[in-house]
């Protein structure tokens, strides 16, 4: 088991390691499902090459969100807990792709109620190309006795 990631052990600058991913129909199809996310472009390769004139179905916006939510939850462990996040997809991903996350801290805070902050900047990649640029804010443990997850109401301000 991963050892407990803390605020201390975070500065800014720190390169985050990168997850890669072979994308399959399969990935792009159950994305779709899991967002309740119908529209044919994700699962229907005639209409997205016919009528959107694309190579192929493509993640949507929520299954890319969702990477984001795991990349950044792989790194910091059970304890951390994604505050808020905004990205702006550039280029589609399709199947057959092999995208790379990866990212760097831009900013490592403690805010006035002692909730441990953590910003990134992270990119999706597939080759050389960046397809969505992401910004987030996720809470850390300040020590081992803390644990964002239990913050509620006032202690908890994303």
């Amino acid at each position: 088991m991963k050892p407990l990631l803390t605020l201390d052990a975070i500065a800014v600058g720190d390169a985050l390691p990168t997850l890669t991913y072979a994308v399959s129909a399969t990935t792009v199809v159950l994305g779709a499902l899991a967002t309740r996310d119908w529209r044919p472009m994700h699962h229907d390769h005639a209409f997205a090459v016919d009528r959107n004139g694309v190579r192929d179905i493509f993640l949507n916006t929520p299954n890319q969100a969702a990477w984001f939510e795991r990349y950044l939850t792989d790194w910091t462990g059970p304890h951390g807990r994604p505050g808020r996040m905004r990205f702006r997809m550039k280029d589609s991903v399709f199947p057959g792709d092999t995208m790379a996350i990866g990212g760097t801290v831009t900013g490592v805070a403690v805010d006035d109620v002692g909730c441990g902050w953590v910003e990134v900047e992270l990119d999706l990649t597939v080759g050389d190309a960046s397809k969505t640029g992401c910004s987030a804010r996720i809470a850390v443990p300040v020590d081992s006795d803390d644990n964002p997850w239990a913050r509620r109401g006032e202690r908890w301000r994303p």
